[in-house]
């Protein structure tokens, strides 16, 4: 099975329609494959209408959190996506994405940048407005040549020139949230460095005792020696480790598919979740 448990459609900020990702995810050889689009589950109903044969879709969403001055974010799978403790706390998230994002082009405007907010929200579309727009505007205008080169501290990195800070989970609230919603939750690119600052192991560690149920280890933002480093940490506080490859389209340049999470893994997520279930598409076998 080639299972990749880390994609996002335009419901958030990705290119690809949820039908149309879970069509390419079909035609990419995937079996499995779960649609985490930021604090959202509004690309779900589509991408469900439109399964194909033999793919399974995890329902899921990529919370965004903060602890400690540092941004992280938690994915968040097969949780009920009508509990309201946690539809609550996710509005709030979403709510503050538009007053941020017109920040950042405040702040751009004064680095002499003339991106404006009608071209972010064109670019945005119907998704939940984030950074990722912002980046694909700046490579609009040839600022920067990729959405990736826009994520450092000379702009939208965490603490950059042009940062703006959002109202975010805390992390431990948001583990215990999905894990009352019947969910279960993996911390997404734990050492991707090349985006800022990240959490120290105590962080992984605490949340790993307040119920964290894994980290994301194959991801391409992780090198080899970071992968072996995250799998050993893993091992020592019993985590599951899962690889993916956090897809969003054209926006980036990463494939369904890059890194994928082992068939056991996987089993183990869903033996784990009561919030909801793989949904199998016609002709499919899902897990249960």
């Amino acid at each position: 099975m080639r299972i990749d448990l880390h994609t996002h459609s335009t419901a958030s900020d990705g290119t690809d329609t949820p039908a149309e990702l879970v069509a390419n995810a079909a035609a990419a050889g995937l079996d499995v494959v779960a649609l985490t689009d930021h604090d959202t589950v509004g690309g779900h109903k589509q991408a469900i209408d439109a399964l194909p044969d033999g793919l399974t879709l995890v329902t899921g969403a990529e919370l965004s959190c903060r602890v400690d001055s540092v941004g992280m974010h938690l994915l968040a799978y097969l949780f009920d996506p009508a509990d309201a403790e946690l539809e609550r706390a996710r509005e709030l998230v979403r709510d503050d994405r538009v007053p941020r994002a017109r920040e950042m082009v405040r702040k751009l405007r004064a680095l002499d940048v003339p991106v404006t907010w009608e071209q972010v929200a064109r670019i945005a579309g119907d998704g939940s407005v984030g950074r990722p727009h912002v980046a694909a505007a700046l490579v609009e205008l040839g600022v920067v040549p990729t959405v990736s080169d826009a994520f450092t501290p000379d702009w939208l990195g965490n603490g950059g020139r042009a940062y703006a800070e959002k109202h975010e989970f805390d992390p431990f609230e948001a583990v215990r949230l999905v894990k009352a919603a019947g969910g279960v939750t993996v911390f997404a690119h734990p050492a991707a460095v090349k985006r800022g600052a990240v959490v120290p192991e105590s962080t992984i560690a605490a949340l790993a005792d307040a119920g964290l149920d894994g980290v994301e280890v194959d991801h391409m933002d992780h090198d080899g020696p970071t992968r072996a480093r995250l799998r050993g940490l893993a091992r020592e506080l019993g985590l599951l480790t899962t690889g993916s490859s956090d897809y969003h389209g054209t926006r980036k340049t990463v494939e369904l598919g890059a890194c994928t999470t082992d068939p056991e893994i996987y089993g183990e997520i869903t033996r784990r979740a009561t919030g909801a279930f793989p949904v199998p598409g016609a002709g499919g076998a899902g897990p249960r």
